[in-house]
């Protein structure tokens, strides 16, 4: 019996021991094979800081400054800090000029007009001095004055009067000569008009003068030169932009004003050319300006329908007070085709004058008396430069002397 009970232990242990030795073969199977250790930086951390629950250093008693004993730190200049830059200043005003007076101006001029013009008088004195004045030189006279755009009428009146006096003259020596060419040129220039710029109205309201003319004629730069010359002879002046078709003409026309103290009254780019008019001459009035000029935009002679925005710049102008002046600026340069713009401009609008542009730049000063013939009015102002002086008022006797030279 204890044989027996023995036994039983001894198999049960011996179950036992094989269990165990099976479940930790097992165990080991389950394990994935050690591998060998990364190596990793070290990271040294940084203290801890005491969390909820732990226990602090139990706080100091330490003096503590008010606010006016802690200094505010001071900001040291960076190199990359940004320069702040001076905003630039205001540009001076203007400097206002004193234009050179107009009495005689054109007697001033006369030696540039006298380069240009020699081959109009220089030519027919030469040619009237021939021994003996054939058809052959007769045809010369004529292609001479016709060359000078003095016109087909004028030309033939002209040489026939020549032909008369140098036949009853006889004998001609240069001197005879010359007095006659002058005598007939300027009967033919005439001397009887009256070539004063209307600048007074007569009533209370300042005069008013309307500048009218093709594009490229030097319509606004001739505006900007008959302010200084009204501001030279005394006269107040306000100007009016009312070209708004042409880029910058309203700034061009102000610069002009500007630098003989000229206000000028303007309006947007492409704004109503009537309405600025209007406007130019309302000022005119509240400030007492002696004269109020009016640049409007260069018209194409065909182009109908700014013609007729033409005629109502004047309809509207005419509401505050009728128009003293109306001036039709040509290019001396452009010959009969200018007779064609003046014919034109004439049917829209009253001319009362002339302003004859590059008159120096040219041979052709029988322009003159083209014009004057075909509308009737004289030429009161002529262009004989670039410089803001070089617009003289016409002057017949200097301008003939200025044709035959000394």
């Amino acid at each position: 019996m204890e044989i027996v009970i023995l036994a039983v232990v001894i198999a049960v242990v011996v179950v036992g021991a094989i269990g165990g030795l099976v479940v930790g073969s097992r165990k080991k199977k389950q394990l994935p094979e050690a591998k060998a250790p990364s190596v990793t930086p070290t990271i040294t951390a940084p203290p801890t800081e005491p969390h909820v629950g732990d226990e602090a250093e139990t706080p100091r008693d330490e003096p503590r400054r008010t606010i006016e004993e802690v200094d505010l730190p001071v900001a040291e200049p960076s190199a990359s800090a940004p320069v702040v830059e001076e905003a630039p200043a205001a540009p001076p005003a203007p400097e206002i000029e004193t234009p050179e007076p107009t009495a005689g101006r054109l007697v001033r001029l006369r030696a540039r007009l006298s380069r240009s013009q020699n081959a109009l008088g220089q030519g027919l004195l030469t040619l009237l001095s021939r021994e003996h004045l054939d058809e052959d030189t007769w045809e010369e006279i004529e292609d001479t004055l016709l060359t000078a755009d003095v016109g087909v009428a004028p030309t033939q009146e002209l040489v026939e009067r020549l032909r008369e006096r140098v036949k009853v003259l006889g004998t001609r020596t240069p001197e005879e000569l010359r007095a006659l060419l002058r005598e007939e040129l300027l009967q033919l220039v005439g001397t009887d008009f009256d070539r004063a710029v209307k600048t007074e109205s007569g009533l209370e309201t300042p005069g008013i003068v309307m500048v009218v003319g093709v594009n490229g004629t030097g319509k606004t730069t001739t505006t900007g030169k008959l302010a200084r010359v009204l501001v030279a002879d005394g006269r107040s002046v306000v100007l009016g932009a009312a070209d708004t078709f042409r880029a910058a003409a309203a700034d061009q026309l102000q610069t002009w004003g500007e630098r003989v103290g000229a206000r000028t009254v303007r309006g947007p780019e492409g704004g109503d050319p009537a309405s600025i008019a209007f406007d130019a001459v309302k000022e005119g009035i509240a400030e007492g300006a002696d004269v109020v000029l009016i640049d409007t935009a260069g018209r194409l002679h065909t182009k109908t329908g700014l013609m007729d925005e033409l005629g109502k710049v004047k309809r509207v102008v005419e509401k505050h007070a009728p128009l003293d002046e109306v001036l039709l600026v040509l290019d001396a340069t452009t010959g009969q085709n200018g007779l064609v713009q003046a014919r034109v401009f004439a049917e829209v609008v009253d001319i009362t004058g002339i302003v004859l542009t590059k008159l120096d730049g040219t041979a052709k000063g029988g322009i003159v008396v083209a014009v004057q013939r075909e509308l009737g009015v004289p030429v009161k102002l002529v262009g004989l430069g670039e410089g803001a002086d070089d617009l003289a008022p016409f002057e017949p006797e200097a301008f003939v002397d200025a044709l035959l030279g000394d």
